[in-house]
């Protein structure tokens, strides 16, 4: 029972914890899978499981993306504008970046795009690109319209500041 207590300790805002971070704990593999069986943790992706017990929230599906990627992986792109609700998006599309090689095979719906760190920050608790780069770098895929829409909700709700949506401005522009 201890195991589990510290597994509940150790999960982030979301229930979701991975092997490695289990492991970390003490916690081998083979408890992980006995822990799974006997319903106490849920597997969710290889290597990601989440605490049965823990409430939904709408930013799951995101979190459990970028944890399923691995270590250093962020949102990104599109997938910002949607978690933070700045436009209408495929929310069953979801893109990650990583700075290192993923192998592994994962859910259908996640994307993801092999790009150095940018500036990453944390949106409802999910390491994401920051919205100013996100809304540009989304701009060849949902257009510089919406972009520019999203950018002036983000505005609006005080995720960029006005020299930020200038240079969003300036960048669609070129």
């Amino acid at each position: 029972m201890a195991k589990t207590d510290d597994i509940y300790e150790a999960v982030d805002d979301f229930g979701l914890i991975t092997s490695a971070e289990a492991k970390a704990l003490g916690v081998s593999n083979a408890e992980l899978v006995q822990l799974a069986r006997r319903g106490k943790l849920e597997r969710v992706a290889r290597g990601v499981y989440r605490m049965p017990v823990w409430p939904y929230q709408e930013a799951a599906p995101y979190a459990l993306a970028v944890k399923t990627v691995g270590a250093g992986a962020y949102l990104y792109g599109e997938s910002v504008a949607a978690l933070l609700n700045l436009i209408p998006t495929d929310p069953s599309r979801i893109t990650v970046a990583t700075p290192i090689r993923v192998r592994k095979t994962l859910v259908g719906n996640v994307r993801i795009v092999s790009r150095k760190t940018d500036n990453v920050v944390r949106y409802e608790g999910v390491p994401s690109q920051f919205v100013g780069d996100a809304l540009t770098s989304a701009s060849k895929s949902i257009g510089s319209d919406r972009v520019l829409q999203a950018a002036n909700e983000a505005l609006s709700l005080g995720y960029i500041t006005g020299r930020e949506l200038s240079i969003i401005k300036k960048e669609l522009e070129a």
